[in-house]
Formats: structure tokens, sequence, C-alpha cells
């Protein structure tokens, strides 16, 4: 094996490694809020008393759960202009993103809501509130903390998703550095800089969320 090793090739690259992790980070965090509030949306829309609302809910969340994340960007990206509707890559990737992390919040969230005794549907009917307040005061806050974990996961696995748009050239820390291995031509460091930076920011975002969750979700049991 007469390979050298020279990961200091990568050393005038890190300001544009970092940048490329922030711009990650940005599109899985908004993602990831926007696709909370389609979850929430999708929710009440499939206990709705409309059956055609009920119908799109649901079908829009075992299409998104039962195909590829690539193909929905492929769909988005390359589909839609097709019909005169175009997007530019991180538009698309930031919609696609959204739209996928909505359908897997949406389950989560029916699943939080699931859990959440009958009674407390019955006690704010009585209380005389419309059924969008008993959803919001009554029933979201305490599914909040019995989905909490599973939500957190979801941005983690957002984080890591956010690769796969690299496909439609989207900017963020896979494209970039695809980029910088057309040049260098060091695949080994590169991609293992890579992985260490996936790994490092999905440890540090899973031991902050595990934190919040200790400080605001975890009640004592008396």
């Amino acid at each position: 094996m007469t390979y050298k090793f020279d990961f200091g090739v990568l050393l005038p690259y890190w300001p544009q490694l970092l940048h490329a992790c922030l711009l990650t980070l940005w599109l899985a965090a908004t993602a990831v809020i926007c696709g909370f509030i389609i979850g929430i949306v999708t929710v009440v829309a499939r206990r709705s008393g409309l059956k055609f609302l009920r119908a799109i809910a649901l079908t829009y969340i075992e299409v998104i759960r039962n195909t590829p994340f690539l193909v929905q960007v492929f769909f988005i990206f390359f589909g839609l202009p097709t019909i005169g509707i175009s997007f530019t890559p991180w538009t698309a990737a930031f919609l696609a993103l959204s739209l996928n992390c909505g359908a897997f919040s949406a389950e989560i969230i029916r699943g939080g809501v699931d859990a959440i005794p009958r009674g407390q549907f019955e006690a704010g009917a009585a209380l005389g509130l419309t059924p969008l307040q008993v959803f919001r005061y009554i029933i979201l806050t305490p599914a909040l903390r019995i989905i909490y974990p599973a939500l957190s996961g979801q941005f983690v696995l957002a984080l890591l998703t956010t690769s796969i748009v690299s496909s439609i050239s989207a900017e963020e820390l896979t494209s970039t550095v695809q980029l910088l291995d057309s040049d260098l031509f060091r695949s080994f460091e590169i991609y293992i800089v890579a992985t260490l930076l996936y790994f490092a920011l999905s440890t540090i975002f899973s031991l902050i969320f595990k934190g919040i969750d200790r400080a605001f979700f975890s009640y004592p049991i008396k």
C-alpha cells in the first residue's frame, strides 16, 4: 500500500466545511419546525369530521412514509418543472424535507394524542372549549411530553437525511465535500472528515435534547 494519508491538505478548507455544517443545521432545523407544524395540521385534519380532509391527510402520510426520500426530492426538483412549477435546489430541498418530516411528525403526534385519556377530551368539551381549543390546550401540551423523545430523534434523522439533497446540488455538507473531493482527489481523508462532522453534530444535539428532556419533561414520580 503506497497511499500516503494527508489530512493537512484539508486545513485551508475548514471555514468552508464549517459553513457547510451551518447550512446543514439550518436546513434540518427549519425543515423540522415546518414539518412539526405540518404534522399538527395533518393530525387535526385526520381527526376532522370531514371525510375528505381525513382522506387527504391519510393519503399524504401514506405516500410520504412509503416512498424513498430521494424519489420525493427528484419529483419536486425534476418532476414539477414539467408542469411549470420550478424551484431552486435549496428551496426544493427544504420543501421535500419539510413534507417528509411532516408526515413522520404527524404519526408521532397522533401516537401522543392517542395516549391522552379520553376523559380529558370530555372535560374540555364540558368546559365549553371548541375542538381546536381542546386539542391545543388540553391534549397537545401533555402529549408533547410523551412525544418529545421521538421528535428530538426526528431532528437528528433529518440532520443526516440532508445529505441526500446533494443529489440536486443543494448546498450543504455532503455537496461541499463532493466538490472538495473533485478538486483535491483525497476521497479517504475528505469522507473521513465528513463522517466525523456528521457524527459530532448528531452526538452534540442528541446530548442537548437529552438535557432538555431531563430539565423540562422528566418529572419525578411521587
